[in-house]
């Protein structure tokens, strides 16, 4: 007869479904599962709050296109991880969440750390349960990554007490799930497929759509034979950035306003109509619209669909291939229409580029954005692409929207930001997750953040330093909280924009704290080669770059 505890149970899954990292923040109620993890071989990295545990579970989903765990103590442990929690259900990422929970046989008595957990997970996960007998743990811990992986990903919450966690189970006893299955790949139907075709042969200025599903899905490659077979020009979302590089022909990143304003289709893919469209409205309203999600509730929301499509994007882009058909035809109809985006493509480039014109202080943020994207291999002013070994995190406010429209990037899963609910703080987690994949520590792993945000998990960067994780932070530092702080003295005046207004903390020197390196930059001279030494340096690097904070103000 053998025995176990219900923590070494929970870890035994973990391991057997190929979990071998998880983040986490130290609790009693949880210690149990830290003896299954040495004992099973599950990497523990411990982060310093456990909203930077949900968020680095969020990341290592995200880059691994599989479940990311975190495992959080109760009361305020759980608490503090909901914010990344809710930042993982917008998203849509598979993060399963373990949290420790006061004994069943204690209920309603006033336990240490006691609460009601999973009323609060409700609304932000996909699923939530509690484990009320030992025997099952194995089997709610599949169910857990199941529910987490399977249909519409997103994240589940099981919440783990801590009697059951010691309890011993017989091994006669226990229920032990069989393997999970390969998940299937569906296909759209046969003739809605054809209609699809149909509407795109009838078109004349079509324009993809592309957002994070073409990435979750890894069609990556499918997309691309489309463009090609077809030439229709391509604008990118979310985690769609990045999936076709950015010297693509197809691939348009500053003419996207222009696209959906003149577009009389639009395949969109996996993306919702939200803020980010004008919920729509920033599509041309004469425009036929084909929406193709694995979420079939988007379908429609916002924006009346001509035709909706479900299915595996990989899939569903292929059948829409085959359908067309391809040849000189197709790509000799649409080529003025691309031909037009590409001028003014060309247009706004050159606009941008203007304030992207070396000077000396203060540093603005295109400045900043073009400096660093040729320190990771671009060429200046934002032209060709940075290097494949790069994975660049975007933290922070107008720094890194700015950015975005300059920084080129050359592959899928290279650009990492909060995603749809807009959440701050996900630098150093993200962070954490991307070099945890990175264990020879080859990657060159670039968090970009605003000053602002930095110090919502800025403590993380400790755990960087900690664990020998080579990471470079890129603080654009206008001393405010400069989104907010522009349209709120636009509206109201200078003299009355409150809570916006941070001090010039040198953030360099936080990083040095840490036991880290920092550098600081003012001087336009000294930013790209400041850059390039803080990137190579073999420990993690803050660099920390005072930005102008009147620019966007003045320049918008």
């Amino acid at each position: 007869m053998s025995f176990s505890i219900g923590g070494h149970l929970v870890a035994e899954e973990l391991h057997r479904a190929g979990v071998r990292d998880l983040f986490t923040l130290c609790g009693g109620h949880i210690a149990p599962i830290y003896d299954g993890c040495l004992r099973s071989g599950i990497r523990m990295i411990d982060t310093r709050h456990e909203q930077a545990a949900a968020h680095a579970g969020d990341g290592y989903a995200r880059l691994t296109r599989g479940p990311g765990v975190a495992l959080v103590t109760a009361g305020p442990g759980v608490t503090d991880a909901v914010t990344g929690i809710a930042n993982a259900f917008q998203a849509q990422s598979p993060l399963v969440v373990l949290g420790g929970a006061a004994e069943v046989r204690l209920a309603g008595r006033g336990a240490l750390q006691e609460m009601e957990q999973l009323p609060m997970m409700r609304s932000i996960t996909k699923w939530c349960a509690t484990a009320s007998d030992p025997r099952r743990l194995r089997e709610l811990v599949q169910t857990a990554i199941r529910q987490a992986v399977g249909g519409v990903p997103g994240p589940v919450f099981l919440e783990l007490p801590f009697d059951i966690l010691m309890a011993q189970v017989d091994a006669n006893e226990l229920v032990v799930p069989p393997v999970l299955p390969p998940w299937p790949r569906t296909q759209a139907a046969t003739e809605q497929v054809e209609q699809a075709a149909a509407l795109l042969q009838a078109a004349s200025k079509p324009v993809i759509f592309a957002g994070s599903q073409v990435y979750w899905d890894g069609a990556a490659a499918a997309l691309d034979s489309l463009c090609a077979a077809t030439h229709i020009p391509v604008v990118c979302n979310g985690m769609g950035r990045g999936v076709l590089p950015a010297d693509h022909p197809q691939l348009l990143a500053l003419a996207r306003k222009k696209a959906l304003r003149s577009t009389d289709l639009v395949l969109i893919i996996g993306t919702p109509l939200d803020f980010r469209v004008g919920f729509g409205a920033s599509i041309n309203p004469a425009a036929k619209i084909i929406q193709l999600d694995r979420d079939l509730t988007q379908l429609g929301k916002n924006r009346a669909t001509d035709l909706a499509l479900g299915g595996h994007v990989d899939l569903v882009l292929g059948q829409l291939q085959a359908a067309l058909g391809g040849g000189a035809a197709l790509r000799e109809r649409f080529a003025p229409w691309l031909g037009e985006l590409r001028a003014e493509e060309h247009k706004q480039l050159g606009q941008l580029a203007a304030h992207m014109h070396p000077g000396g202080r203060p540093i603005n943020h295109y400045q900043l954005a073009a400096a660093l994207a040729e320190a990771l291999g671009a060429g200046p002013k934002g032209t060709g692409k940075i290097a494949d070994d790069v994975i660049l995190i975007g933290d922070g406010g107008d720094v890194v929207a700015l950015a975005s429209k300059v920084i080129p990037l050359a592959r899928p899963g290279q650009w990492l930001d909060p995603g749809p609910l807009g959440c701050l703080g996900v630098g150093a987690p993200f962070a954490l997750a991307a070099k945890a994949l990175d264990p020879g520590n080859q990657k060159r792993v670039v968090v970009l953040s605003g000053d602002g945000s930095f110090g919502l998990n800025g403590f993380d960067f400790e755990s960087c330093v900690r664990f020998g994780f080579k990471v470079t932070v890129v603080v654009g530092n206008d001393a405010a909280w400069g989104q907010i702080r522009g349209p709120q003295m636009m509206a109201f005046g200078a003299e009355r924009a409150p809570a916006t207004k941070l001090a010039p903390v040198r953030y360099d020197r936080v990083m040095e704290a840490f036991g880290g390196v920092g550098f600081h930059v003012e001087d336009h001279s000294q930013l790209l080669p400041t850059l390039r030494q803080a990137i190579e340096h073999p420990t993690a690097a803050c660099v920390n770059v005072t930005i102008d904070p009147e620019f966007v103000v003045n320049s918008g």
